[in-house]
């Protein structure tokens, strides 16, 4: 076990990635897991009975100090956050964050945890180097001089600097992890938050279950990005936590897709008998016109680098999400 009989703290637990994490830890045979998110239990989207869950509003410093009591390993993974619909409009809350990070690297230090791990988010990179669909794939360096996304990434980038003086200050074992966009099973499809795949995946089983034609797209489709499955997410996490590299690190796939791309694919494992007719809104936030991860430093540090497909990857996560659709259905017609 790759963690052995320590105590490992995963906040965000109730979340996409950090559900993931928990039930990644107990296949592996890892069941000392202290589990914590600011939801209510019934609103994990993973729930593991032999684990410690919690239900903390980690922003409150006292939170904090009592989850990571004797922990040794800690993932990070608390913030509040969504897709580009949410981050956009959402500025102030994304903020709040640092509040998070601030509390939980004082109680790390307090408590002379082995590691710990913070999830960053691409979101830091500069905004003049994401103008272009053509974008150049984005290295480490490129997060400065700092112009990263308004509110969320800001909040990220910040964080990054405290963590970085809290290991040169207090000798703290730290790595900083630059995620970009994570899809897969078990994660926010609707509601506001859910990030490109999986509204796609959304948009075209309305379609279909509704037998219209017409699906609308945020932006005009031929913006830029890379998406990553989420087990490759996790595997590199765990690569990235027991590495010796503590310097920012690109976790990310570097397959490049406008959002059309995105689209096709997902039309194809629906098996539509013909294209949907696309209803491009321009107003809508799109973010940036083009990001993609330059995976030469996670390639030289780990020999690794994400590898799943997006069209192997999007095949997991729609039948997924028209499962859950599916059942939601079923639920309203008997209510």
């Amino acid at each position: 076990m790759i963690y052995k009989n320590e105590l490992v703290l995963v906040t965000g637990a109730g979340g996409f990635i950090g559900g993931h994490m928990v039930a990644d830890l107990i296949s592996k045979g890892h069941s000392n897991i202290r589990a914590v998110d600011i939801k209510p239990l019934n609103q994990w989207y993973q729930v593991f009975s032999e684990v410690e869950n919690l239900q903390h509003d980690l922003k409150l410093k006292d939170a904090c100090s009592s989850v990571m009591k004797d922990v040794d390993w800690v993932f990070n993974f608390a913030a509040d956050m969504g897709g580009m619909g949410f981050i956009e409009t959402h500025k102030a809350e994304c903020m709040l964050s640092v509040l998070i990070n601030t509390h939980l690297l004082e109680a790390a230090v307090a408590n002379d945890v082995k590691r710990f791990l913070f999830t960053s988010s691409a979101c830091v990179y500069a905004e003049d180097k994401q103008l272009d669909v053509d974008v150049t794939p984005l290295k480490e360096s490129d997060a400065y001089p700092a112009m990263p996304e308004d509110g969320y990434g800001w909040e990220k980038l910040f964080s990054e600097r405290m963590l970085r003086h809290f290991i040169k200050d207090f000798g703290l074992s730290a790595r900083v992890v630059r995620l970009h966009n994570v899809y897969g099973p078990n994660g926010t499809y609707d509601g506001g938050r859910e990030k490109a795949p999986a509204a796609m995946c959304r948009k075209v089983l309305q379609c279909k279950f509704s037998k219209q034609n017409e699906i609308e797209i945020w932006g005009d489709g031929e913006q830029t990005r890379s998406f990553m499955y989420i087990d490759d997410c996790i595997e590199g996490l765990h690569k990235i936590m027991h590495s010796d590299f503590s310097d920012p690190i690109n976790l990310g796939s570097d397959e490049l897709v406008t959002i059309n791309g995105l689209l096709d694919i997902v039309e194809s494992i629906a098996g539509l008998d013909e294209s949907l007719q696309r209803n491009y809104k321009l107003d809508a936030p799109k973010g940036v016109r083009g990001r993609n991860s330059d995976n030469t430093l996670i390639l030289a540090e780990l020999g690794w680098a994400p590898a799943t497909s997006l069209k192997d990857g999007m095949a997991k996560t729609y039948p997924w999400i028209e499962q859950q659709m599916a059942k939601n259905t079923e639920l309203n017609k008997v209510s």
